[in-house]
């Protein structure tokens, strides 16, 4: 008989987490003592975790301290280029291999979706859902595998492009065009679809940072 018992978290999961959910942003501090009181775990793990969140640049250096690293205006660049090119690629391949199953999961998720508009931090989620889905529609583990990476370091913005107004509602149309296209098994449009969404969602935060600039000035 199998053990029914849920699959605990290790402590790297449980600190990505924590950094994917906004609780420790850039810039903070994390402290292997409470970092294991937190989660209920010995420092050994912990460090391990630290350890290699820093190999990965998600945290970096502050003297003897490490702390949520942050992104750059070149290094966030540089990551929605690569963003949109592997996540129009999951989407090519999903309009492509997606079960129907899995193409009506897709299509619930934007209609469950339109309900949530005045929930930024649900907004935040079901996008984060959304996305992984067509991840994994594609049936390419390896492709699965660099965009995780690509959303873990995703976390390192201090705020969602979802908190721009209006933003929500014109993400939402973009992700039911998406759909669209997968359901119509059409690869080039799905592609294109998925990389104008990613480019519009780019340009959407340069816009609001430079407006923040402006503010500040």
């Amino acid at each position: 008989m199998k053990d029914a018992r849920p699959v605990q978290k290790d402590a790297y999961e449980l600190i990505l987490e924590a950094i994917d959910m906004g609780v420790y942003g850039p810039g903070d501090r994390l402290v292997e003592s409470e970092l294991a009181e937190r989660f209920g775990v010995s420092r050994t793990p912990i460090r391990e975790a630290l350890q290699r969140l820093e190999t990965q640049s998600l945290l970096a250096r502050d003297g003897r301290s490490l702390i949520v690293a942050s992104l750059g205006h070149d290094q966030m660049a540089e990551l929605y280029v690569v963003r949109a090119e592997l996540e129009g690629l999951a989407a090519r391949l999903a309009a492509r291999h997606a079960t129907a199953e899995e193409v009506r999961v897709l299509r619930a998720m934007v209609e469950d979706d339109r309900r949530l508009s005045r929930d930024l931090s649900a907004m935040a989620r079901a996008n984060r859902r959304f996305h992984k889905q067509i991840h994994l529609a594609s049936h390419n583990r390896y492709l699965v595998q660099q965009l995780d990476l690509v959303h873990r370091t995703m976390a390192l913005m201090a705020t969602t492009s979802l908190a721009i107004e209006g933003r929500g509602q014109d993400a939402l149309a973009e992700h039911d065009a998406i759909v669209a296209a997968i359901e119509a098994g059409d690869g080039d449009a799905a592609y294109a679809a998925l990389k104008a969404h990613i480019s519009l969602a780019f340009e959407a935060r340069l816009r609001h940072d430079a407006e923040a600039l402006m503010a500040q000035g």
